[in-house]
């Protein structure tokens, strides 16, 4: 079926009181597995590409440099990839832009194809956030694409969001962000971090989330709440990496039980991409040491040598510039390729399987109105 935009499903999310995994990909391998298993549980799925990740899909391997023009080019490849695999599918897709950097960068992934846009003010003083953020919605809600705000900010890294200190979302300024902005979910700042090491045994502020929930009841204001820098970095997965010769140190998640709990207090979207890299770069390490023949082949050989080189990064697109013709595109030349592209498709669907079922959404994908971007367009034209 054709992707929709987010509202929908975010009114899903609200009205059943679940919430649902957002997942990061930077692959059409990884498009197609997070597809695939979401359909496995019949779950909704959002598919996110992060701002860097379309420069990265646009062919640029030191994607911390991308430029727009790349970021156009890799918007459409990922969406292309994403509509393929969703175009028979039975479960509906949104294709999410993570962490949009500015105007330009979400106008590109809306051009490109993206059905919804994440704009990342949070580093602004709350008026500007508000006036780019509400820019966004008024660009975006006229061709039926959703948009997700920040208030609040996460510390840790992830692609260009950097920061040493998080400074957590006031309650009243998060209402007064929905309403001067009109946007349909807001990201929050309430104990999560990106990156890979968040700190051990982390407590998230849910009163935080609670306290706004609350006043937004009573204002009747529609708005998901959204969790980023949420990935449970599962020990075993780092253990196993570090066991094949990785060297990846003070690596802490968000405990599941926590998330869980977060959701009841009006999380109803949470972001996760660190858990994917985990699995997919150990199913890496795994493959070519159980097939050491493989570490010298024409096609593979060279994702070898930059896991040996690289042994303290866990990123897949670190060691995946060997085959960026199949990472943008799909193609598989021969055989060593399409063992490569198994495992990494097997490390999407583990950690990702795991947190449908947690996060609660299986089986809930029947509940999801399937609205095409012209019928969400008209929907926030009424509601304006």
């Amino acid at each position: 079926m054709p992707l929709i935009p987010l509202r929908p499903l975010l009114e899903t999310v609200d009205k059943y009181h679940f919430a649902q995994g957002a997942f990061n990909v930077n692959a059409v391998a990884q498009a197609k597995a997070a597809i695939e298993v979401h359909e496995m549980f019949r779950s909704a799925a959002i598919l996110q590409g992060a701002d860097l990740a379309n420069g990265f899909m646009g062919g640029r391997t030191d994607f911390q440099n991308a430029t727009l023009e790349d970021k156009k080019v890799g918007a459409k490849n990922i969406a292309a990839a994403v509509k393929k695999f969703a175009e028979n599918s039975p479960i509906p897709v949104v294709l999410h832009l993570d962490h949009g950097k500015n105007f330009d960068s979400c106008k590109a992934a809306i051009e490109g194809g993206y059905t919804s846009v994440m704009i990342d003010g949070s580093s602004l003083p709350f008026e500007e956030n508000v006036e780019l953020t509400r820019e966004v919605v008024k660009y975006a809600h006229e061709r039926g694409v959703s948009v997700e705000g920040e208030l609040g900010v996460l510390a840790g890294v992830e692609d260009h969001v950097f920061s040493e200190t998080s400074t957590y979302t006031n309650p009243l300024k998060a209402v007064e962000f929905f309403k001067k902005t009109g946007c349909d979910a807001l990201a929050i700042s309430y104990g999560t971090m990106h990156g890979a090491s968040k700190g051990k045994d982390v407590k998230l502020r849910k009163e935080i989330a609670i306290a706004i929930k609350e006043c937004m009841m009573h204002e009747k204001i529609f708005g998901v709440l959204v969790s980023h820098g949420s990935s449970t970095v599962p020990r075993y997965i780092v253990d196993e990496i570090n066991a094949l010769g990785g060297k990846i140190e003070n690596a802490h998640g968000i405990s599941i039980e926590e998330l869980k709990a977060a959701i009841p207090c009006g999380i109803g979207k949470i972001n996760v991409d660190t858990d994917i890299r985990l699995a997919v770069t150990r199913n890496m390490k795994e493959y070519f040491h159980q097939n050491p023949q493989k570490r010298t082949s024409a096609s593979i050989g060279g994702v070898y040598q930059l896991l040996e080189e690289k042994k303290e990064q866990f990123d897949p697109r670190a060691f995946l510039p060997p085959i960026m013709d199949t990472v943008m595109y799909g193609n598989i030349p021969d055989e060593d390729t399409a063992q490569l592209v198994q495992v990494i498709e097997k490390g999407v669907k583990e950690a990702i399987g795991t947190l449908i079922v947690e996060f609660g959404s299986y089986g809930k994908a029947p509940l999801v109105e399937q609205v095409s971007l012209e019928e969400m367009a008209e929907r926030y034209r009424k509601a304006k």
